[in-house]
């Protein structure tokens, strides 16, 4: 059974270090163990302060976590351990961001993501265009859901 919780600071290394792993599987030609003392300062400094982080834990384990801007509405980041890809955790925490975010959801997706564009799809949002991310340079996706 899942179960959803709110994010504790004493949560945070295993939030990135799941951040992490989900990231290496999805591109495993790229290290990103060079890149977690990047990720901490940029979860410290850019994410907890402004976002709801909602943790969905498995048997006691961490299975994937969401973070939207309270203000915003923007969805940064959603992650789900790769072992449970296709179990519906991608799912509940998207259905929980927009509980927390009634009036719609904004988020960029890397254009060559296509697990994650088809989950965003199958929760109703929509591609609305097309940007670069300034962290990696790589070309995305805009999508939007909106009640």
């Amino acid at each position: 059974m899942t179960t959803l919780r709110a994010y504790r600071a004493s949560d945070e290394e295993a939030t990135i270090a799941l951040w992490q792993r989900t990231w290496q599987k999805t591109y495993p030609q790229i290290a990103f163990a060079e890149r977690v003392e990047w990720w901490r300062a940029r979860w410290r400094d850019d994410l907890v302060p402004v976002a709801d982080i909602v943790l969905a834990e498995r048997d006691g384990a961490l299975a994937g976590f969401v973070t939207i801007d309270r203000k915003t509405g923007y969805l940064d980041q959603l992650a789900v351990a790769p072992e449970a890809w296709g179990s519906g955790v991608g799912k509940l925490l998207l259905d929980e961001a927009k509980r927390l975010s009634p009036g719609g959801i904004t988020l960029h997706v890397n254009k060559d993501n296509e697990r994650a564009i088809r989950i965003y799809e199958k929760s109703g949002f929509a591609i609305t265009g097309e940007d670069i991310n300034p962290h990696s340079g790589m070309p995305v996706h805009r999508m939007e859901w909106r009640p």
